[in-house]
């Protein structure tokens, strides 16, 4: 017989057995595990678009596509300034995992099919849709949101617009380095910011030199740096420079219609923490063509068109890291035990898990309400009512993103911070979209501006608001304060913060309280109004059933 002196040399190699371990998130489908997601089809009129959307979950939740996400992520683009015979190229290269997440998402038209197909619930739907693409990866998501959102500011001037935008549109993904000029399928990029200025876009010193006639339409050449170009492997940038009018925007391709390079050089590209598969780049332009888009002066009045809808988008990107990452933290708690209890049974755990939850529901929401209103573009209220909307759930959504994040690793434990885990790229892009298109402060000072210049689109807000009232004391207590609050005129700008976040969680309550289960409204509304504003996870009051929260967000087909 054997001690354990003496082992039996059989099990030498036989260290301990794997258990209380979840299985991996994979294989399961994003859409139909997305009980919130769905209901928002029939309220925003897209039921059309279900079997597209159900393809797509299915596609995008399946083990192979999930892997392109980390794929993307851990083989970084690489820039190549020079060919092997030292011609000039300017060329960025990424790993085919990158490629096959940019043809998912042109080929399902989420870089385009409110432009191609405006029907009712268009932008619903490519929202959707957009929302569960970037649930695998969010990096691609930045030229696709950028060539979804050029479309306005371009058709400023139709004799641009008349030849770009149906091969922006085309659902056909092609990244070569060629002359858009042979191309079928183009994307756009982003190019505005300069050292010296940041958001201060008017501070921009990049001079644009008229080639002949000026104004709307016409080719000028652009000399200065550009400190920040977003996506620069794309067709053309929409592009901020000082022509002789002022400030104006211009559209520049990266290569010239007679076949030749235009003279936009990258510099390098930026070593960012986060949204690494996504190029950034410095570059200079030496003499770049360019066409101008709007009004000769009026760069910015004409660039916002795009800005507004990357704000929308950036509010889409940070739904879908939140609904990622609760997917996450329920699917682990579902399957992991501590203490002999499955961490979903433990009262403490449901509470930060359903937290988490409502968090989520609640993002998206606020994003789907603003689909909404970009599908009403007739509607003169529902524009105004979005110029307000916009900064605020820009502002909050993505400044919620990090924290949530955070606490969903954290409900993962150890597991969660390992590389080989989703968690850490979530929480590496959880600050992105709160910076990008404008930080927060940023867009505190566009909803002061808005509601100084635009006293109807703060009407119509409170309209959405008091729309509400009597459903839940609250909510009305809560109401009524920010009413107050709005009274008071003195020091306006110094407690801008406090004043946009009671407007974006007073409507967030507004619409749960609509549009939303009361299993969901309720802990919501309980949980943030009574608190002021100040909400840490798992402070959910108790008496709540959480169960029917819990299995509305778990992450089942």
């Amino acid at each position: 017989m054997n001690s354990h002196h003496d082992p039996d040399t059989r099990f030498l190699a036989v260290t301990h057995e794997v258990r209380n371990q979840p299985p991996p998130l994979e294989n399961y489908n994003l859409f139909l595990s997305d009980r919130a997601a769905r209901d928002h089809l029939q309220r925003g009129q897209a039921d059309w678009a279900e079997s597209r959307l159900t393809e797509l979950g299915a596609q995008a939740g399946s083990a192979g596509h999930l892997e392109l996400g980390m794929l993307a992520n851990e083989h970084r683009p690489v820039f190549h300034s020079h060919d092997r015979f030292g011609h000039r190229i300017d060329e960025v290269r990424f790993h085919p995992a990158y490629h096959t997440l940019m043809r998912t998402s042109v080929e399902a038209g989420l870089h385009s099919s409110p432009w191609l197909d405006p029907r009712p619930g268009a932008h619903v739907a490519r929202g959707l849709g957009f929302y569960l693409h970037s649930q695998v990866e969010a990096g691609h998501g930045c030229p696709i949101t950028m060539t979804f959102s050029c479309i306005p500011a371009l058709r400023k001037t139709p004799s641009l617009a008349a030849w770009w935008e149906p091969r922006i549109t085309a659902t056909t993904y092609d990244p070569a380095n060629r002359p858009h000029t042979v191309k079928s399928g183009l994307t756009i990029g982003m190019a505005m910011t300069e050292k010296q200025g940041g958001s201060d876009v008017r501070a921009n010193s990049t001079v644009a030199y008229p080639t002949g006639r000026q104004g709307a339409g016409e080719a000028y050449e652009l000399v200065g740096h550009k400190y920040f170009v977003s996506a620069p492997m794309s067709d053309a940038f929409l592009v901020l420079a000082q022509a002789p009018e002022g400030l104006s925007c211009f559209l520049l391709p990266r290569w010239r219609p007679d076949g030749s390079k235009n003279p936009l050089q990258i510099q390098r590209l930026k070593n960012k923490m986060g949204n690494v598969s996504n190029a950034s780049s410095e570059t200079e332009l030496r003499g770049a063509l360019a066409w101008m888009l709007g009004e000769p002066g009026r760069g910015v009045v004409t660039i916002i068109e795009m800005v507004a809808m990357t704000r929308f988008d950036c509010m889409l990107g940070s739904a879908a890291g939140m609904r990622m990452a609760t997917a996450q933290a329920l699917h682990h708690a579902s399957h992991r035990q501590a203490f002999g209890q499955r961490l979903w049974d433990q009262p403490l755990m449901r509470n930060v898990l359903a937290d988490l939850s409502l968090e989520s529901e609640a993002a998206l929401h606020f994003a789907m309400r603003c689909a909404r209103a970009l599908d009403a573009p007739e509607d003169a209220g529902e524009r105004l009512l979005l110029r307000l909307m916009t900064p605020v759930g820009k502002y909050w959504i993505c400044k919620r993103t990090p924290q949530h994040a955070y606490e969903a690793m954290e409900c993962i434990g150890g597991s969660g911070v390992m590389e080989d885990s989703p968690m850490p790229r979530l929480f590496r892009e959880s600050p992105v979209n709160a910076i990008w298109e404008g930080s927060g402060n940023i867009q505190c000072l566009d909803v002061l501006r808005v509601m100084q210049r635009s006293p109807q689109s703060l009407e119509l807000y409170m309209q959405e608001l008091e729309a509400a009232e009597g459903r839940l004391p609250v909510y009305d207590r809560y109401l009524d304060k920010l009413k107050n609050l709005l009274l008071d005129q003195e020091s306006l700008e110094y407690r801008a913060r406090d004043l946009v976040d009671r407007l974006a969680l007073c409507l967030q309550a507004s619409l749960l309280l609509r549009e939303a289960p009361s299993q969901v409204s309720e802990p919501f509304c309980h949980a943030r109004l009574d608190n002021q504003g100040t909400h840490q996870y798992g402070t959910l009051p108790a008496g709540f059933d959480l169960e029917p929260v819990l299995a509305r967000h778990r992450p089942i087909g």
